[in-house]
């Protein structure tokens, strides 16, 4: 926490222009440490939200020493693919957030269309705006929110939830934050069809794809939360398999490697079993490469459907 403290000068007397305060807020730090350990790369978005923590550092000491300072415009949009850290990482802004006194509470309410949008005429205000009352107090995390707006669709009552969002986020700005989040393009083109959107949001992070390096250490992190690992065998192979994979259809970054090493564990599973006899450690908890060689990304069908998620 940021301390002020008073500077007296040689009479006594305390002089407020010469207060000094220190910029510290170890709960901050803790959340930034924790972001460089959940996720892997994402340099630039990092190094955004150390920016954006410092700011509000500096904001936060300037109205403890009474220093004139606008309260800071606070949502955020999130660009980028599927399975880049954006949920994550809305989840460690609203902890930041609170930590610096911007928001009453660390909660993150994550919602779609669905939650926001009805069906018929009436419908759709008391939906938006009771998820408005469950975020207030911390944080509005919308993904893919560009669906809520189809101008093709003349009875579509998405227009009506993002002026009940757009007035909230004007008038609450002080008790909420919303982050909008989806496909950098589609994004683009809403916050076009939605100027009003755009001008309220002050923050704009694009998400960058993983590299195959990348999300080769993303595997072998979550397998060890999991308590397995890859045998030297089973992580060549994997590196292999992510080769293949990022190259198809309806890859989804870190989220399909999940889902793959899922796949693994099931495999790796069946083989113990049809297996028989007493087992290892070791062998309860390494993934070889039979497991990984086992997914459809390997089969020459695969080449030949190209429109079909590999597993």
């Amino acid at each position: 926490m940021s301390t002020a403290q008073p500077y007296v000068d040689e009479n006594g007397v305390d002089t407020q222009d010469e207060r000094r305060i220190t910029l510290e807020c170890d709960g901050v730090r803790h959340v930034l440490d924790k972001v460089n350990r959940e996720l892997v790369g994402l340099a630039p978005v990092k190094a955004r939200i150390g920016q954006i923590a410092a700011l509000l550092m500096v904001d936060r000491a300037r109205r403890e020493l009474g220093l004139t300072t606008e309260p800071p415009t606070l949502h955020m949009s999130f660009t980028g693919n599927p399975g880049t850290g954006k949920t994550t990482m809305a989840l460690r802004m609203a902890e930041i957030l609170h930590e610096l006194s911007y928001v009453r509470s660390s909660h993150v309410i994550s919602v779609t269309r669905d939650d926001l949008v009805g069906q018929y005429i009436g419908h759709t205000a008391p939906k938006t705006k009771e998820v408005i009352k469950r975020a207030m107090g911390g944080v509005l995390f919308i993904d893919e929110a560009y669906y809520l707006y189809r101008p093709e669709n003349e009875r579509d009552y998405g227009q009506e939830a993002i002026e009940i969002l757009l007035q909230a986020m004007e008038s609450d700005r002080d008790d909420l934050v919303v982050i909008v989040a989806g496909y950098k393009d589609r994004m683009e083109r809403f916050f076009q069809s939605n100027p009003g959107l755009h001008s309220r949001i002050a923050h704009h992070l694009e998400f960058p794809n993983y590299s195959a390096d990348e999300l080769l250490t993303v595997g072998d992190l979550l397998l060890e939360e999991q308590g397995y690992h890859f045998t030297e065998a089973g992580r060549k192979a994997f590196a292999d398999y992510l080769e293949r994979r990022m190259q198809q259809p309806h890859f989804s970054n870190a989220r399909s490697v999940r889902n793959a090493l899922d796949r693994f564990r099931l495999r790796q599973a069946m083989r113990l079993v049809e297996q028989g006899g007493s087992l290892s450690a070791e062998e309860l908890t390494a993934i070889d490469a039979q497991e990984v060689l086992a997914s459809t990304v390997f089969s020459k069908e695969s080449e030949s459907l190209p429109h079909l998620p590999s597993r």
